[in-house]
């Protein structure tokens, strides 16, 4: 796969995330399965590790959950509602154990599995065996106060059963059974009201309703999972927890099992596969946490993320479907990526009718021909993924595909690149530098890489549509007067978004260069030119040798920087930019301070600092923020899922840092 194909599946899959999880997170209406968005999202994590040059560390996927609606009174949770590390394959939880083996010294413990619901987490607080408040995770450290309307579900006890004194704090999950959902589209179909579209949305929208009396018509359910706290008695293991649960009054998912080994846990987890379709209830998988909660403080949290604790999740739904066209579509550095297009077909739940097919080697290695019937499977984009091509049932009269000789988009001439070494690329390029296509996204882009945030991809495509842009300096000459008179422009959306660009005029230079696209320059490589040539003018103008002489920069990266900085459409842009009034500051490499030739890795998410707040620091310290784990690496800065980087600084017995320990030592 070449750069530029990495670079455009990255931002495909961030701009498919982004909408997906806010349906997801914030608007409870879900436009993907969890099978899809989990491997949506584990496809770019999987391309963030590998080519950190273009990751994001500020992007949602990085975050728990979804900011709490305004409807509801806000309320901190009593302690974080944790969020669990997912493992897709029975070799990643074979490799967890290894981790908590290693971390405690022992094998002497016992797993807890139980059944992954399918619904909206909630935090119960009761007083004296008294309910007081309900609690939705939020963000994990702020929820929504939904009280009232838990109160209306049956399976929640307003008086905990037996005697009870001080606080007592439940967690679980509300739900809404398949056959309450079957019965209540019935009504809706009957009435003429639009359909509840799955158990999970359902569950999620029926509590949030500000009519308690409507919560109460959708006839939900809750599943108690843990008990968070607990004044009047100390437990020994999760299934202590899960015995009083059951004597407080509460139902618990069932399938729950104290397993000695592993295998056991295999068993447990292929026997639930096995019967899940059948279930009532929703579920996408199998919680796995060590029993023992002594061992639960040796191995202790990372970012939100327990260590002692995993979530197994079933493979994504595969189903087979007719490729009825092949199509060709233009990337922002020109890359040709050809699309399958099939007969509409339901799998995981959503009917889809297009993937991917990444480029001229994946579709000969397929042998993928239109008229074949394929194998599909949501494993990696929200588009499904073709795994295999079903040759037996191809129709006799089909052809080879091969690349369109023009673009599709302006109809100008392609190429197939080379690499530096010469040897012969998969991608195919159009040459044309005015391709409306190539123009689009890379205004996007540009956009995104300045922090332009008022400024969407959609709004870029408005604005090219009436003729105010051409290219991102034509932003920067924008008045509110050719916004207002837009349709759904109004005159404060119009301010909004001219003084948003405005206030964009001096970025970084490291950041400027970033979003100029040049291909093979991500965020570190731009740093390392920012701090080397101090001004955009002893950038612009470098030699081959100053070039090469910085450390990190390779071939590859000179011969794209010369390349981009000597055409003359590139020298053109910079003109506009600059007599738009577009200025970028140096950036300054701070000695003395408590990194001073330190060298870190940032993983996960942090809570009270953003990645690029932990990166300016880092760098005002006088450190260097490396994008991946080594021998040279001092620390690795931890937050939410943290991933394979925590794991590698582990075995290389690197210092880890959490957070507070971060934010201790500045």
């Amino acid at each position: 796969m070449t750069d530029s194909y990495i670079k455009e599946r990255i931002q495909s899959l961030r701009n498919e995330i982004e909408g997906h999880a806010t349906a997801y997170y914030v608007n409870d209406a879900p436009t993907i399965s969890d099978a899809a968005y989990d491997t949506l999202v584990r496809e770019l994590k999987a391309l963030d590790q590998q080519y950190p040059q273009y990751a994001d560390p500020n992007f949602i996927i990085y975050r728990v959950g979804g900011a709490p609606l305004d409807v509801f009174t806000k309320k901190a949770h009593r302690s974080k509602m944790l969020s669990l590390n997912d493992a897709f394959s029975f070799d990643e939880v074979g490799e967890w154990e290894m981790r908590i083996k290693k971390l405690i010294g022992s094998t002497k413990f016992t797993y807890f599995c139980e059944l992954k619901m399918d619904g909206l987490a909630c935090s119960l607080v009761y007083e004296d065996g008294v309910l007081q408040s309900a609690v939705t995770r939020g963000d994990g450290t702020t929820g929504e106060d939904i009280t009232q309307n838990v109160k209306t579900i049956r399976s929640v006890p307003l008086v905990l059963h037996g005697a009870h004194t001080g606080l007592i704090e439940v967690r679980g999950e509300i739900v809404m059974a398949k056959s309450t959902l079957l019965r209540l589209n019935e009504c809706y179909t009957t009435e003429g009201k639009a359909l509840l579209a799955n158990t999970r949305n359902a569950a999620a929208g029926s509590v949030r309703q500000l009519d308690p009396h409507l919560t109460a018509e959708r006839s939900l359910d809750f599943f108690a999972w843990d008990i968070a706290e607990c004044e009047e008695k100390r437990f020994h293991t999760h299934s202590e927890k899960h015995a009083s649960l059951r004597d407080f009054g509460f139902t618990v998912a069932p399938f729950e099992q104290v397993c000695a080994s592993l295998e056991e846990v295999r068993s447990v987890i292929t026997m639930i596969g096995e019967k899940r379709d059948a279930l009532d209830y929703g579920t996408d998988g199998v919680v796995i946490q060590v029993d023992e909660l002594q061992l639960h403080q040796t191995l202790g949290v990372v970012g939100k993320a327990p260590r002692f604790a995993l979530a197994y999740k079933y493979p994504a739904e595969q189903a087979t479907t007719t490729v009825v066209d092949i199509s060709v579509q233009v990337g922002r550095t020109g890359i040709l990526t050809p699309l399958a297009h099939f007969v509409p077909t339901k799998v995981a739940g959503s009917m889809v009718s297009k993937a991917t097919l990444h480029n001229i080697d994946q579709i000969r290695r397929l042998d993928i021909r239109v008229g074949d019937t394929v194998v599909i499977q949501k494993a990696g984009d929200v588009i499904p993924e073709v795994v295999a091509v079903l040759k037996n049932l191809r129709p006799k009269k089909t052809t080879v595909f091969e690349m369109p000789a023009q673009c599709p988009e302006c109809g100008e001439g392609i190429e197939q690149r080379t690499g530096s070494s010469g040897e012969e690329s998969v991608g195919f390029y159009c040459i044309n530098i005015e391709c409306p296509a190539k123009q689009t996204r890379s205004l996007t882009h540009f956009v995104h890489t300045m922090e332009i945030y008022e400024v969407g991809p959609k709004i870029v495509e408005r604005l090219q549509d009436e003729g105010l842009i051409t290219d991102a300096a034509d932003l920067f000459t924008l008045e509110i007067s050719d916004l207002a008179g837009l349709e759904r422009f109004g005159a404060k959306s119009a301010e909004n978004i001219i003084r948003e660009i405005q206030s964009k005029k001096h970025p970084p230079l490291d950041r400027f260069i970033t979003a100029l696209g040049i291909m093979h320059v991500g965020e570190q490589t731009a740093r390392d030119l920012a701090l080397q040539f101090k001004t955009f003018d002893a950038f612009w103008h470098a030699t081959s040798e100053e070039l090469d002489s910085i450390e990190n920069i390779g071939p590859a990266v000179v011969e794209s920087v010369l390349s981009f900085t000597k055409s003359s459409h590139a020298n053109h842009f910079i003109k506009k930019l600059f007599a738009a009034g577009v200025s970028p500051v140096p950036v300054a490499r701070t000695k003395g301070g408590v990194f001073e030739g330190k060298t870190l890795v940032l993983t996960g998410t942090l809570t009270t600092l953003s990645r690029e707040e932990a990166k300016k620091i880092i760098q005002r310290e006088g450190g260097k923020v490396a994008s991946s784990v080594s021998a040279k690496t001092d620390y690795v800065l931890v937050g939410e899922n943290p991933g394979s980087k925590a794991t590698e600084a582990e075995k290389l017995n690197i210092t880890i840092l959490t957070e507070q320990d971060f934010l201790k030592m500045v």
